[in-house]
């Protein structure tokens, strides 16, 4: 019996010692590497979405690396839906208005006229008002993940000549987004579209007799204000609304911990843009050395709020979810509108 136990435990401890040995070796999962397209250029992507894409990749380390692209350089800036809902891209940073994305709530993107009046009101909609959940079931029905919205500056004028009327509106050639210039033509302004690196050299050629695309930060940052003289201080919305994106397969392969850094790499994003842009807003007005403010009268100004409203009520008899959307839009501000002072001066 003795000699029988001994071979036994001699055979198992072979058998185990044999198993280790011709075991395959066990290989570190591989890297996992996204590209990412932003809308905007280097000089302005130094700020929106750079410095939070290096802290991602700092954090993420040998699990997980974002290659980072900027305006046009991979696909136009009119393709990147596309190009991610096929996986050509992984992910992107965009209004839904500038992508062109299939959505019944791509109208709402970039600078809906006058649905916000400050930075903090697009947040504010998406997570307490309910426009996160809207978007999130919109795209999912094209494959594509809506990760984060957040806001960047407000829609001013920066024009080769002086607004101080609305009639100095009329033939103005000036590049903005679509539904923005959807709205505008009504004063006027002829819409015109251009690859987003191009727009300094159209204005300078005189293609373009102005803008339409920001606040004056963004004039500054990227060059436009070295070519146009006027910054008109009316603005047609408070803040562009803004989103990260993401293919749905490739979003669902990350594992929970990367999903979490992901999202709080947008959500510093986010805050950068929202004391970069509103700090910078102030001190270029008063300081700034390139142009000269001009403003239209408020009570001619008013005409213009009051055919957005009107403008809103066409979107709205589109579809069902516009109408849903409008609707929270009249909601919110008739909020702030009730709360006063600071949500609302007039």
């Amino acid at each position: 019996m003795n000699s029988r136990r001994k071979f036994l435990t001699t055979s198992a401890a072979g058998l185990a010692g044999a198993a280790t040995l011709s075991a395959p070796a066990v290989h570190a999962q591989s890297k996992i590497k996204w590209r990412m397209q932003t809308y905007a250029g280097a000089s302005l992507a130094e700020h929106v979405i750079k410095p939070a894409i290096d802290s991602f990749n700092k954090i993420a380390g040998d699990e997980m690396e974002i290659e980072l692209f900027y305006g046009d350089q991979l696909v136009p800036t009119s393709e990147l839906f596309r190009a991610m809902q096929k996986g050509t891209i992984d992910a992107v940073q965009s209004d839904d208005d500038s992508m062109a994305s299939p959505t019944e709530v791509t109208v709402f993107g970039g600078y809906f006229p006058f649905a916000s009046r400050y930075s903090l009101d697009v947040p504010v909609l998406f997570n307490q008002y309910g426009l996160a959940e809207i978007w999130d079931e919109e795209y999912s029905k094209v494959g594509v993940k809506h990760l984060s919205a957040g806001a960047w500056d407000p829609c001013h004028f920066a024009t080769k000549d002086p607004i101080n009327s609305l009639a100095d509106l009329k033939g103005k050639r000036v590049f903005t987004f679509p539904t923005a210039g959807r709205f505008l033509t009504q004063f006027g302004v002829v819409p015109v579209t251009l690859p987003w690196e191009d727009i300094e050299v159209a204005v300078q050629t005189g293609e373009l007799d102005g803008i339409a695309w920001s606040g004056i930060t963004e004039d500054y940052t990227v060059g436009w204000a070295d070519v146009t003289n006027y910054f008109l201080t009316n603005n047609i919305s408070g803040a562009w609304s803004g989103s990260f994106f993401a293919n749905m397969d490739r979003y669902n392969e990350l594992p929970d911990r990367l999903k979490e850094l992901l999202k709080l790499t947008m959500d510093s994003s986010h805050y950068y843009r929202q004391w970069w842009y509103w700090g910078g807003e102030a001190e270029l007005r008063v300081r700034g050395p390139k142009m000269k403010l001009t403003s239209i009268p408020d009570e001619e100004w008013a005409t213009v709020e009051s055919a957005a409203l009107k403008f809103w009520d066409e979107i709205a008899a589109e579809s069902e979810t516009k109408a849903k959307v409008v609707k929270i839009f009249k909601h919110y501000n008739e909020t702030m509108q009730k709360a006063g002072k600071p949500y609302r001066y007039s």
